[in-house]
């Protein structure tokens, strides 16, 4: 317990959750971690495309994040009036549901979860890129590197909101102030040198233009650079998780990311121009990202450079956090629709809801094993699952003004629109410019979860009809049931088992399986015992003495016969419930289960699977106590 404390923190109380709820400035750190980090991969993924065009390429890089910050700006607004509407939380798929039905709540449910699996996917992975940077050596164990740092999120997010707020605060401002101080000094440079600076250290030679300028690379890069938005919806999804009043302080918190977000995207791209600085191939020997460039460029390779390096590392890795937090919660509301397995309904030591961070590390681990922890292979399918759930919610609260008519409805129907419109068109563009390149995965696993989704809500409706019971407690035909108790040998744990069973019926049945290769080295058979160590005392006693049916088995099935010795009898008394006791023995530590045969257990699983409404299943278990 003291391991687990230490880890994981200790045991929180249900009455202790006030305490874990946040402000603006934790806020920050857990939800706004991923989008404001996204800026050291969004401009990067956009100039990736841009390579061919050489020189020219860098010359878009602003005007495409412009477009981009438009768009963001438009999301910002449509989600800070999802905030005001759904303070319990108003992420896609509750959004969806109540006002485009259980089919588009199903579709957006669907594009976040692998929106949040995809974020730790590719967070990590770019977070180790840019530790490839700063020392190439380490470039062949990406993979190695990514699963770790994998681990190290999963101990953090397992202590719960409060604690992983704390430990994600100072990364989170390291990372925005390293890179602030980058654009400031840069941009200071170029003003004082008439928009020419002098770069300290030369940014690679930027390669020969070998294509010409096309709407379709201008889409694809457009598309690529659109992974900077994600992250955005992080706190309309988490409202619970601030402290009253939560409205404020989860628009306040969304504020900050997005006018952060924008002012870093609009550097990146200036600096980017200013000092020549584009895109390399991540499959470079000499790779290094575009904010190593930049960094570099106007800093130089001094202890700064590296303590940036540090900052983008940590931010990146981190900024997985928001999937840590939003991911466990989704799977829990879509649990509550009975759309997802009630496990992840359960809340854990930490008052967090355990399994559905379970399943996101499961799930993240494969993506990162498949893909080989690189960000590029990655970001292909990034952002149709995004812009899905961006699309899906402002559509939904279109529905939701019209429907309630509220004070202002008009303007804000006006704004949601907008922004479906435009988040609409841009998942159009960004699953045809990336639709070869990865974004058709993305497209088969959406209808896929739903199709998980959907089996398993009518499995719950299923369960919930045939349990239903509106009739009250029948008293009739209430009879003992016939006990059934499979016996190999006269010991402690067999006496217990009778002594059980005579409690509870009259009507016992023995049943002993006889193999052709017994050798003594097991004891006794307990048919040799049976008329002095059983039958004889209860005769005393004026007990009615259980029969013993000794089965023959040639072929050494031990388990077998007595399954189907319960069965016939199940279809000869119609009317009868048939209790099987299973004797068995429990050791104090797991490794002595290897010395004992698993007969019981097995037993118990084949009474489970094959049996049914009329055939009980009983444990008799006897501790052994030394050891």
């Amino acid at each position: 317990m003291q391991i687990l404390d230490l880890l994981f923190g200790k045991p929180l109380a249900s009455s202790e959750e006030r305490a874990e709820q946040i402000g603006s400035s934790a806020g920050l750190g857990i939800f706004g971690i991923d989008a404001l980090s996204s800026a050291a991969y969004g401009p990067e993924a956009a100039l990736v495309l841009l390579i061919p065009l050489g020189v020219g390429g860098i010359h878009l890089i602003l005007p495409m994040m412009i477009a981009i910050i438009i768009l963001l700006t438009l999301v910002y607004l449509s989600y800070r009036q999802t905030i005001a509407a759904y303070p319990r939380g108003g992420g896609s798929f509750f959004v969806a549901s109540d006002n485009l039905g259980t089919s588009a709540g199903l579709l957006a449910a669907s594009a976040l979860m692998i929106d949040y699996i995809l974020t730790v996917a590719v967070s990590i992975s770019a977070g180790v890129g840019a530790l490839v940077s700063a020392l190439p050596n380490l470039q062949e164990h990406t993979l190695a590197l990514c699963l770790a740092i994998l681990l190290l999120l999963t101990l953090i997010n397992m202590r719960g909101v409060r604690d992983s707020g704390v430990a994600f605060l100072i990364p989170t401002y390291l990372f925005v102030g390293t890179l602030l101080v980058v654009i400031v000094v840069g941009l200071t440079k170029a003003v004082l040198s008439g928009g020419h600076p002098h770069a300290v250290a030369a940014a690679p030679v930027l390669p020969v233009a070998t294509e010409t300028i096309t709407i379709w690379l201008l889409l694809k890069s457009f598309a690529s650079g659109c992974t900077a938005m994600t992250g955005i919806e992080a706190v309309s999804d988490g409202v619970l998780a601030f402290r009253e009043p939560r409205v404020r302080s989860a628009r306040h918190t969304l504020t900050m990311i997005v006018t952060l977000l924008a002012v870093l995207l609009i550097g990146i791209a200036v600096l980017c121009r200013l000092y020549h600085v584009g895109a390399m191939s991540p499959d470079s020997p000499a790779y290094q990202s575009v904010l190593s460039q930049l960094t570099a460029a106007v800093m130089g390779r001094g202890w700064f450079y590296y303590l940036t390096m540090i900052a983008v590392l940590a931010a990146l890795s981190l900024a997985a956090n928001p999937a840590f937090a939003d991911f466990p919660r989704l799977a829990k509301n879509i649990a509550s629709h009975n759309f997802l397995p009630h496990v992840f309904l359960l809340r854990g030591r930490r008052l967090l809801h355990s399994h559905g961070i379970y399943a996101l590390v499961f799930l993240s681990t494969i993506i990162l094993i498949l893909f080989g922890g690189i960000t590029d292979r990655l970001i292909p399918l990034y952002a149709v699952g995004v812009f899905l759930a961006f699309t899906l919610s402002q559509a939904g609260m279109v529905i939701h003004w019209r429907r309630h008519r509220t004070p202002g409805w008009i303007r804000h129907s006006i704004v949601n629109g907008i922004g479906a419109v435009a988040t609409g068109i841009t998942l159009l563009v960004v699953l045809v410019a990336k639709f070869d390149e990865g974004a058709w995965v993305t497209v088969i696993l959406i209808p896929l979860l739903i199709l998980v989704m959907v089996v398993v809500r009518r499995h719950y409706d299923r369960v919930a009809v045939e349990t239903a019971n509106l009739a009250p407690l029948r008293v009739e035909n209430l009879r003992p049931p016939l006990i059934v108790i499979p016996l190999d040998r006269w010991s402690r744990i067999t006496e217990k088992a009778l002594r059980f069973a005579l409690c509870m019926s009259p009507d016992i049945i023995a049943v002993h399986v006889e193999t052709e290769d017994r050798d003594g080295t097991e004891g006794t058979s307990i048919c040799e015992d049976w008329e002095n160590q059983i039958a004889a005392p209860l005769r005393a006693a004026g007990m009615k003495v259980p029969q013993l049916v000794n089965l023959h088995s040639p072929y050494r099935f031990v388990l077998s016969p007595v399954m189907e010795f319960v069965l016939e009898k199940e279809k000869k008394l119609e009317n009868r419930q048939i209790a099987v006791l299973v004797p068995e023995l429990v050791v104090r530590h797991w490794w002595e289960n290897l010395l004992h045969n698993q007969r019981a257990n097995l037993l118990k699983l084949m009474l489970l699977l094959r049996g049914n409404q009329r055939i009980l299943v009983i444990n008799i278990p006897w501790y052994l106590q030394r050891g």
